[in-house]
């Protein structure tokens, strides 16, 4: 029947074989389900009713051994329906702060937002959730008989104590006083407390109670029935008070000392996912720390740095988020696993005081509201879950090298190798391995043994690949190998040379911004006077050009091959019409003095007369009107020459007349200018000014675009031929330590390095580090040492 049963197992669809595979895991991992709904309950609602579950988990529940009680998961149980019932009868409408609930929803510190009993839509469903979740983790405990399993030992326990306070009192059960010293002593014993000494002097003081009381049952009829009476009432108020207060103080206690001092400890090192962690929550701060400060929700990292700017948010955030990193490091390397629960308690509460009541009041907005928080917090309650079973398995005894150099092969090299070239990674981690780990090697040797080590890893990685994929002796290289590695470092380099021109190419046709003129103004002045025209064209006064006029265009020039080469590299949407009124916008307010000044100047044709003709700066033209302007990216405007010379010139001439206006107000002056030879012709007076606008590089790419061609090629290129130059030269210098056929022998004496000094034999440590170094000084030596083994 078993055998075919599995075959009508295995028989079945794979959609529902992945089904019962993934309904397996859900029962397996029930717990950690339910620890998921309990925070995502939390993430959503964000108060303190949801608040309580969370601080036990990270503090009761993950830290109990071996599992969760019963105790735990009632009181979650119990706790969530509470908050059920409390959330409905609050969401009755006579409550006062129910009549505003559209004013008072979003606001962080109403005080029912903050005690989560504010009436809203959906306000119990993740409870719900929250307690199916949790009925269904109880359901899979009964089946499998771990539901009353700790009341099973309980009682188990106090049977035993009970035999044993029964055994001490030498068979004097018929007294009533010894039947009161056992309960007494049964009921302190129920408490599991595990101390022996203690248990020892209960135990004496539990038999010798009931010698006294024996012998003193004798002389009890001589007393008074009052006193009598008041001595009991006063024992027992004192008596009681000392009980509830052990009932509450003593648990606690053991259930730290326990974890403190296990009896056996099944030793793990989650280390490293508690690092990734910590970095994943850097990175959210770093590209999210927007989400972090007040009126910052625009805001962008690089900009802000960019204008010499360092938020106050960002600084807090990262600062505290970098000192815990470096603090579990000092406590993972002095494996004091006390140390690690007392972190763990001010962390807990720490985060969710700062998150949950502190961070609302500066960003202004409710913690349910802000995506970014949420997501660090998931992810630092992660790294609480990982530290949690840290705490519970206890430290390695042994922390030897990099978890990265524990394999041999191209991914663990390569991701070495990026370790070691974050800038001050490396450093940082040895000085504080140096700082935290008992030793007698000065910093400098430690700073020697660790470089030494991460070199031989390298090579034992290179020489494993060359046993795995060896190459017969006598043959010429694959091309594979060859067109593979060298075609690739040959595209690389001359990328790398040829990278200014491409960017700043590609950066102005392909993904450059149009950056259309938003105003353009004219101002023509005479012989350095008062200016005779002064006009600005804005808005539906500066005309886009469509196909068939941007052809017409292109067409007018099709024998100039400059104009041609010129216009390639604009289209219709980069060039501006700009149709400006012949009237000018100001009157012409002039001395009388410098106006006849003016006009003896216009009429003696012997000398020279100029006429300034001004946009964004002022220049003296030799003709009088330039018909194209090029805007480039930055201020400076000036007359495109490949379309003004040659036979194709395009400087026109304009006519200028004074206007001369008399009325009761007085005479009033200005100057009209008109253009002769416009492209699109109109009855009024008026001028046509052709910009040809530059592209820009997009916001994102600003700060590299910025430095232009000749700043890329000093910046980028010849930074990167010099590291480049370091591979190529210098080769010859160190043959002797690059080229070792065989490293196991030196990775050993490394290894043996970190062995003796974990278990505390450092004069052994010395001595090693010793033949390490002579190794080193010593040619012939490293010769025999690194030989192949024969």
């Amino acid at each position: 029947e078993l055998e075919e049963s599995e075959k009508f197992y295995v028989g079945q669809p794979r959609v529902l074989l992945l089904i019962y595979a993934l309904y397996n895991t859900l029962v397996a991992r029930s717990e950690m389900v339910c620890y998921f709904v309990i925070i995502l309950n939390h993430m959503i609602s964000a108060s303190m009713i949801t608040l309580v579950l969370p601080i036990l988990i990270f503090l009761w529940a993950m830290l109990s051994v071996p599992r969760p009680s019963k105790r735990f998961w009632m009181t979650a149980i119990v706790y969530t329906e509470v908050a059920i019932v409390i959330k409905y009868f609050f969401q009755f409408g006579f409550f006062p702060w129910n009549k505003y609930v559209d004013y008072t929803k979003d606001k962080p510190y109403h005080p029912p937002n903050i005690i989560g009993i504010e009436k809203k839509e959906g306000y119990v469903h993740y409870d719900l959730v929250q307690l199916l979740a949790l009925f269904f983790h109880r359901s899979i405990l009964k089946c499998h008989g771990l539901w009353d399993e700790d009341e099973k030992a309980d009682s188990s326990s106090n049977k035993d104590d009970t035999d044993d306070e029964l055994s001490l009192t030498g068979g004097r059960r018929d007294s009533s006083a010894s039947l009161k010293s056992v309960n007494l002593a049964a009921s302190v014993e129920s408490i599991h407390v595990h101390f022996p000494e203690q248990q020892t002097a209960i135990r004496r003081k539990s038999s010798s109670s009931v010698s006294q009381l024996s012998h003193r049952s004798s002389f009890s009829s001589h007393r008074s029935k009052r006193g009598k009476c008041h001595g009991i009432v006063v024992k027992s108020h004192c008596g009681l008070c000392c009980f509830r207060t052990l009932q509450v103080y003593v648990p606690i206690r053991q259930f730290f000392y326990n974890l403190i001092h296990p009896d056996y400890s099944a030793v793990t090192d989650v280390y490293v996912l508690m690092f990734l962690a910590d970095t994943v929550d850097f990175i959210i701060i770093v590209f999210g720390f927007w989400a972090f400060g007040k009126h910052s929700a625009a805001a962008d990292i690089t900009s802000s740095l960019s204008e010499d700017q360092v938020p106050e948010a960002f600084l807090v955030m990262v600062l505290i988020q970098f000192g815990t990193m470096v603090v579990d490091r000092a406590l993972y390397l002095k494996k004091t696993v006390m140390g690690k629960v007392i972190f763990q308690v001010i962390l807990v509460f720490g985060i969710h005081f700062w998150m949950f009541f502190i961070l609302p009041g500066v960003t202004e907005r409710k913690f349910s509201q802000n995506t970014v928080a949420q997501l660090w917090y998931f992810v630092k309650c992660v790294y609480f879950g990982l530290s949690a079973y840290q705490i519970r398995c206890g430290y390695p005894t042994r922390v030897l090298g990099n978890f990265l150099t524990k394999s041999y092969n191209y991914v663990n090299l390569f991701l070495f190798q990026g370790f070691r070239l974050v800038p001050f990674l490396t450093e940082l981690r040895a000085v504080m391995d140096w700082v935290w780990t008992d030793t007698t090697l000065s910093l400098s040797s430690w700073i020697c043994v660790e470089d030494i080590y991460a070199h031989i890893f390298i090579l034992k990685c290179w020489r494993e690949s060359e046993k795995r994929y060896p190459q017969p002796r006598g043959q010429k290289k694959k091309k594979v190998v060859k067109y593979g590695m060298g075609g690739m470092i040959i595209v690389l380099l001359i990328c790398i040379v040829w990278f200014p021109l491409l960017f700043m190419s590609l950066i102005k046709s392909v993904a450059g911004i149009t950056n259309k003129p938003l105003d353009v103004s004219i101002t023509i002045t005479l012989g350095g006077y008062q200016p005779i025209f002064t006009m600005s064209a804005q808005q539906s006064q500066l005309k886009d050009l469509n196909q068939t006029g941007f052809n017409a265009f292109l067409g007018s020039y099709r024998g100039n091959t400059a104009a041609l080469q010129f216009l390639e590299g604009y289209g219709k949407e980069d060039i501006t019409l700009a149709d400006l009124e012949g009237n000018s916008n100001s009157l012409w307010t002039i001395s009388p003095p410098s106006r006849e000044k003016m006009i003896q100047g216009l009429l003696d044709f012997s000398a020279e007369f100029t006429v300034v003709l001004s946009w964004s700066i002022q220049r003296t033209l030799e003709t009088v009107y330039p018909y194209y302007i090029k805007a480039p990216s930055d201020s400076l405007a000036k007359p495109i020459k490949q379309l003004l010379t040659g036979m194709y010139c395009r400087w026109e001439n304009i006519t200028v007349s004074l206007v001369k206006n008399v009325s009761d107000e007085g005479v009033r002056e200005w100057w009209v200018l008109n253009q002769l030879g416009k492209r699109y012709k109109t009855s009024e007076e008026s001028l046509e000014l052709f910009i040809f606008s530059d592209k820009v590089s997009p916001p994102s790419l600003g700060f590299l675009a910025g430095y232009g061609i000749m700043g890329l090629y000093a910046s980028v290129v010849l930074v990167i031929g010099k590291f480049v130059r370091e591979f190529f030269s210098g080769i010859s210098h160190s043959i002797m330590f690059e080229e070792l056929p065989n490293v196991d022998r030196i990775l050993k004496l490394c290894t043996d390095i970190f062995l003796v000094r974990e278990t505390g034999e450092l004069e052994l440590e010395e001595d090693l580090y010793a033949k390490l170094i002579f190794l080193y000084r010593s040619p012939e030596t490293m010769i025999k040492w690194t030989r192949e083994k024969t």
